[in-house]
């Protein structure tokens, strides 16, 4: 099976089914088949050929679902950016994806008409709303041509290239085949009881392989509904919700924390039937304050990688009773373990690397073999995520590897440390980083997000961590700040806060 199956399926056997749902725009499932059918004639038509690179830059949109679909139905391979990517990050992209055309929002045509002038070979930009000089107006790809292209796809062709976070340098483009994410649509639908009775919200990325392969392609997988968000605000969140009788979302936790701020009951979130989070660790306090907030206990707790499509280990929603503040076990079909440097699985309690094993693992990093060596061992995705293993086989994380700090020769792993900071009543968030000390190598330091009206006091708050953290965990400097830097995927980008902040010594008596 590939991924243009599923739709073909339900445009058969539920022509009427509602599909896809975004502004004022509705599809069912027949409507939508043929639409995706029309523009990849097109792109066929225009020269796009099986195994060509296709990048979307673009926003949430029903543009997105179609060109992706159609790009899939012509054979090629959908390189999907983060929209909010400068020219250099984009060419960089474009380059080495080897991206034969990009399709992009006409608010980011001057991004994309720049980048391109920086590569030296053909690349067609295709641009989505108003005409623009220089570009393929999107809209004149569509043909009157409904039925399935003459394209023989096999599940083990190319299908993505997913372009990792970035959140410690250069992003690599993990390669995914048809039947890496079949794999992964199969165990989200699994783990979550997606169905056709299921109005599933899009409020994260697309682009990002959360936002793609969990919740976009699982639920066409499903033949569920879709509704898309172009942008993410919390009220108008809440307003789809209450307007499409939503049963499902996914949403990271700075995404929960800002809907958490609108005032309780101002909308009706009863059809809501389970909650899923993750990208990122949520605190416990978050967690339980959601549960109130939705009145549903039904929360999953999703803990992926990109490279894994990105599957990884899950928290289910009776787990949250005992396991609360674990990311999990193994999601339905795949193998997970904690291990050593000699690929040994750990004592429970000691801390490893996490490491997963699923037919839904990337093929590679598109054309960087040495780092696809150093990330694939013996059929296993090494992480970089340090975690330990409880002896009923609950993985917690603790800590990226290059973020773990070492501080008078004691490890402190910043994830510990963050949970009992997100639990102080006057902070919104906090991230914790090791920072260079003379004396101790590094120094714990919290970069603080105040709540609006809060002024944090340093003493108080050390006073607050001693009663949960050894001394050596609590941190040395506090820094307040409006807001903690973040990629797409809604990770705190660590390696900014450690380069804004690299001097410790300049930091006696800041808070």
């Amino acid at each position: 099976m590939d991924l243009t199956k599923p739709i073909l399926y339900h445009a058969h056997r539920t022509p009427h089914q509602e599909a896809l749902i975004y502004d004022n725009r509705r599809y069912t499932y027949q409507e939508l088949n043929e639409e995706m059918n029309r523009y990849s004639h097109g792109l066929i038509e225009q020269g796009i050929q099986k195994g060509d690179k296709v990048s979307l830059f673009l926003k949430n949109s029903d543009a997105f679902v179609i060109a992706s679909y159609a790009i899939w139905k012509a054979g090629a391979v959908i390189v999907p950016i983060n929209f909010r990517l400068t020219v250099p990050e984009l060419t960089y992209i474009l380059r080495q994806s080897d991206s034969v055309a990009v399709i992009v929002d006409e608010e980011l045509a001057d991004v994309a008409k720049n980048a391109i002038a920086q590569i030296n070979r053909p690349l067609t930009l295709y641009v989505v709303g108003e005409q623009y000089d220089g570009a393929v107006d999107w809209a004149s790809v569509r043909t009157n041509n409904i039925e399935e292209p003459d394209v023989m796809i096999s599940p083990i062709d190319d299908a993505q290239i997913l372009y990792t976070s970035g959140t410690t340098g250069q992003p690599k483009g993990a390669l995914f085949t048809h039947a890496n994410i079949i794999s992964l649509n199969m165990s989200v639908n699994e783990m979550t009881k997606l169905s056709p009775e299921d109005v599933y919200l899009l409020i994260a990325p697309a682009f990002h392989s959360a936002g793609l392969n969990m919740i976009l392609t699982s639920s066409f997988f499903a033949g569920a509904t879709l509704v898309v968000q172009r942008d993410f605000h919390p009220v108008e969140a809440q307003k789809a919700i209450q307007q499409y009788g939503v049963t499902m979302f996914f949403a990271v936790p700075a995404m929960y924390n800002a809907i958490l701020q609108v005032p309780k009951g101002s909308f009706d979130l009863s059809s809501i039937r389970a909650c899923n989070y993750g990208a990122a660790p949520m605190s416990p306090g978050l967690i339980q304050g959601a549960i109130d907030y939705f009145g549903t206990d039904q929360f999953y707790n999703c803990c992926g990688l990109t490279e894994a499509g990105p599957g990884g280990v899950v928290l289910i929603p009776e787990e949250h009773k005992t396991k609360l503040g674990a990311a999990g076990k193994a999601m339905p079909f795949l193998n997970a373990r904690v291990v050593n440097e000699q690929m040994e699985d750990v004592a429970p309690g000691e801390v490893g690397e996490f490491i997963i094993r699923s037919s839904s693992v990337m093929k590679e990093y598109y054309k960087k073999p040495e780092e696809t060596k150093q990330t694939l061992r013996n059929g296993w995705l090494l992480t970089g995520d340090l975690a330990t293993i409880d002896e009923d086989g609950y993985i917690t994380l603790v800590d990226r590897k290059k973020d773990m700090i070492i501080s008078g020769g004691e490890n402190v792993y910043s994830v510990e440390v963050e949970q009992v900071l997100n639990s102080h009543p006057q902070i919104l968030e906090a991230a914790i980083i090791g920072l260079p000390d003379p004396q101790w190598g590094e120094v714990v330091t919290a970069i603080i997000v105040p709540k609006p009206g809060e002024i944090i006091k340093e003493d108080e708050v050390q006073a607050f961590c001693r009663q949960s953290l050894a001394g050596y965990k609590i941190p040395r400097h506090f820094i307040a700040t409006d807001v903690l830097p973040r990629n797409a995927s809604g990770k705190i980008l660590k390696y900014h806060l450690r380069e804004q902040w690299q001097d410790a010594r300049s930091l006696n008596g800041t808070n």
